[in-house]
């Protein structure tokens, strides 16, 4: 697996470049409009955040990360959802990343098919035919990294998803990246507090962040989120959800945990 050294996110495109040149073979698009015609009705990724009272956390299923390596070694990810949905998850997160973060697209479709709540592929979406693909698996919502695109891909790409009934989150890191999310049109922003260049964290990067956002906006925070006074702190500011992937992984009861901090 590679580790978090030098510049990750150029490390990670070419061979995401690779991928989507796959995709466009006509073997596999046929898969994927295949895929699509039976595709399951979409759940609302946003609703599921606004609704309901307490913290509302998307709980992230993931084998690995470049920065810690392999988290769980004995990997169901369709029992891990079934047991953050016990715990009260909102929402679902599924890495499917294969070479950084031993991922799949079929983690995606048996965490979903084994919940009600809905799933978020978080991968590095960098074309339209990838948003397809994720959509065909049964993906509601998808992530799009303002680090990793060009600015007019940030409107192309989520009208895409949207134009297939899917809504995105869309990651920013600072300032500027907040600003060219709003003007794409994004109503379901996240602050990532993991700079993905150098892999550093902190959560001072929502605080700050928080009082640039118009009213009208879904924020959520991601990384770095290790316990519920972190999340009340993060509330306070503003934020109306949270991404938490590596505290629940490391965690011998996810489902207990959760229920801890959603309550």
């Amino acid at each position: 697996m590679t580790r978090a050294t030098g510049d990750f996110l150029e490390k990670i495109m070419s061979g995401k470049r690779s991928e989507i040149a796959r995709l466009a073979e006509p073997g596999a698009r046929r898969r994927i409009e295949e895929a699509l015609s039976r595709a399951p009705r979409v759940r609302s990724f946003p609703a599921a955040l606004a609704a309901g009272s307490g913290l509302r956390i998307i709980a992230e299923v993931k084998r690995a990360s470049p920065s810690r390596g392999r988290l769980v070694e004995h990997y169901d990810p369709a029992a891990r959802a079934r047991d953050y949905e016990a715990g009260g998850a909102a929402a679902l997160s599924v890495l499917t990343d294969a070479e950084h973060f031993e991922g799949e697209l079929a983690h995606l479709e048996a965490a979903r098919s084994q919940t009600a709540i809905p799933v978020l592929r978080k991968d590095f979406i960098l074309d339209a035919s990838q948003i397809d693909e994720s959509r065909g698996a049964g993906a509601d919502a998808i992530l799009l990294i303002v680090a990793a695109l060009p600015r007019t891909a940030v409107v192309d790409l989520l009208g895409k998803a949207r134009g297939l009934g899917m809504e995105a989150l869309v990651e920013v890191h600072d300032e500027e990246e907040l600003r060219q999310a709003l003007e794409a049109g994004a109503r379901l922003i996240g602050v990532n507090n993991r700079n993905l260049r150098t892999f550093e964290v902190d959560l001072e990067i929502s605080v700050r962040l928080a009082a640039l956002f118009p009213t009208g906006i879904l924020k959520v925070s991601e990384s770095g989120i290790t316990s519920r006074a972190d999340m009340k702190r993060l509330a306070d500011a503003g934020y109306d959800a949270f991404l938490i992937g590596e505290s629940l992984a490391r965690s011998s009861d996810p489902g207990a945990a959760l229920r801890e901090w959603t309550r």
